[in-house]
């Protein structure tokens, strides 16, 4: 191995059972340097992660060399192993919020590393996890030790969990989507964050992403993997400008996303938000005072027209969540008023929000976790059945679910299968259908492609299209992703710290914005060089 390799991997294979999921995989890392490694879903980079950190499942077998400084890891005991684990190897987790304990405070989360590798004193594992939080940017009240991980935004989740990788200064980390649900912003702060811990602490570090703007603004080389093997590797510079293998190729043409609108919409309003403010109490200081509430949503008005794509952007923490809470009746707002179809919705009574809850419906970001898993998909997909005064029989309800499935480009014998037998893509059509199956006239995306790779992004949002010009469907579209948003959407709502900022056209708002806010929004998205 050459001295200048921290990390090399030779030959790797992994099979679960029979099936072979990794194939003949080699890469190597060097101390300093930024590796990317992408492909689509399934491909195997994950896999490849857990086999580094020797992280795979039970029913998983391994077999190739992989070297950490020029020592072994595959021959090594589970007790050497756990050693090597935080202390050598960092790994920052795509979902910070199951990596972190719901139950432990984020000090005492980032201190725990230090703790079981160096056997500090209490005293002096939260002094260093005090330090360690400052460096990755949560000082102040932001970064208080005693916060839990429910009180923290994504952002700052996702910066805690950093903060657990670094603290032991590893020489090589493993960041495996560590941005994907993060908002523009943050997701540049935290991608400077992990470039400037690479460069100043000389560390070796495997970004798995499947974001291709994100490995052309990091990574110094990118290695492409599809369906377990690499297919090609190489400088950032000469794999993203002049792509030698076909899969490279389409990656790069899914991720430069053409305009999918169509003709402006000159419809009736169907969802409208006039004033809306909504408070939530903060966690009382003071045996005299209460403390003053949150306001997360301050004045916000808004409309959707019919067959309308509308897109609601904003970062972390600007009460886009908050606003959409409220916009479904999920919860009332502390002033003002949401008309659904001209009728008043947010404060409807219990018969009229039963009969509202059909013209609106929802997809939300990750279909899995908003599915039973006990559920076939017939079942999940006929669910809001119940919301009609008059639902079909089961004759009727197998007819309609069958058709709906192929609408949104799945076969009518799927609804026999159960969520776990289905990809991220196929997954997030099952929740278009549920969604679509009372033929409601406004369905709300929160979030809903951000979870993709670029290849079912792609596939997801032509669907998206296809079925508003089909079925003049309004759509308002949540994200962080300035890219869809551009895409998609008609117009767009720019969301800061509560209120709405700017508003237009959306040509109009990317060429030319006017609010400072939606400048840096703009200035901070990653783009394919």
């Amino acid at each position: 191995m050459s001295a200048a390799n921290l990390l090399e991997i030779e030959s790797l294979n992994v099979a679960v059972g029979a099936a072979p999921v990794i194939k003949n995989v080699s890469l190597k890392i060097g101390a300093g340097e930024i590796l990317g490694l992408v492909g689509a879903s399934g491909s195997g980079k994950s896999m490849t992660a857990l086999a580094i950190m020797r992280l795979l499942p039970a029913a998983a077998a391994a077999t190739g060399t992989v070297r950490l400084r020029g020592e072994p890891l595959n021959g090594m005991s589970d007790g050497r192993m756990q050693s090597i684990r935080g202390r050598d190897i960092g790994m920052v987790f795509q979902e910070p919020m199951t990596a972190l304990n719901p139950l432990m405070r984020i000090g005492d989360q980032v201190a725990e590393t230090l703790r079981v590798h160096r056997s500090a004193s209490k005293v002096e594992a939260r002094s260093l996890a005090r330090a360690t939080l400052d460096l990755v940017g949560l000082s102040g009240e932001q970064g208080d030790l005693g916060r839990l991980p429910y009180e923290l935004s994504g952002g700052q989740r996702q910066r805690a969990a950093i903060a657990m990788a670094v603290i032991m200064a590893p020489p090589l980390l493993i960041a495996d989507e560590p941005t994907t649900a993060l908002d523009v912003i943050t997701q540049a702060q935290v991608l400077l964050l992990l470039k400037g811990l690479v460069r100043t602490r000389n560390m070796g570090l495997l970004l798995i992403s499947h974001d291709l703007a994100v490995i052309a603004q990091l990574a110094d080389r990118v290695a492409v993997m599809q369906a377990g093997q690499i297919v090609e590797q190489g400088t950032t510079l000469q794999v993203l400008r002049d792509p030698v293998h076909p899969y490279t190729a389409s990656l790069l043409a899914a991720a430069k996303l053409p305009s999918r609108r169509g003709a402006a919409a000159k419809g009736a309003a169907v969802l409208q938000a006039c004033g809306i403010v909504h408070e939530y109490p903060r966690k009382r200081r003071s045996l005299w005072h209460a403390a003053p509430p949150l306001r997360a949503v301050d004045g916000v008005s808004l409309t959707v027209h019919a067959g309308e794509a509308v897109g609601l952007v904003g970062e972390s923490g600007s009460g886009k969540s908050s606003l959409l809470r409220v916009l479904l009746a999920l919860e009332r707002c502390s002033s003002g008023q949401v008309r659904l179809l001209g009728d008043e919705f947010s404060s409807a009574n219990r018969a009229s929000l039963s009969r509202l809850r059909r013209a609106i419906q929802a997809v939300f970001q990750d279909p899995y976790g908003s599915f039973d898993p006990r559920w076939p998909v017939e079942r999940l997909i006929a669910e809001p059945f119940f919301l009609l005064d008059t639902p079909p029989d089961a004759e009727e309800r197998r007819r309609r679910v069958g058709a709906m499935l192929e609408q949104v480009g799945l076969s009518a014998g799927d609804a026999r299968r159960y969520p776990h037998e289905f990809s991220g893509g196929e997954r997030q059509r099952i929740a278009i259908a549920r969604a679509l199956i009372t033929e409601p006239k406004v369905i709300a995306l929160d979030e809903a492609v951000s979870a993709l790779d670029v290849l079912l992004r792609d596939q997801i949002l032509t669907l998206l299209a296809e079925l508003k010009d089909r079925l003049k469907v309004a759509y308002l579209f949540v994200s962080h992703d300035l890219h869809v948003i551009r895409a998609l959407a008609d117009r767009v709502y720019v969301m800061h710290r509560g209120r709405i900022v700017e508003e237009g056209p959306t040509e109009e708002l990317f060429a030319a914005p006017r609010h400072d806010y939606t400048r840096a929004l703009i200035a901070a998205t990653p783009e394919i060089a």
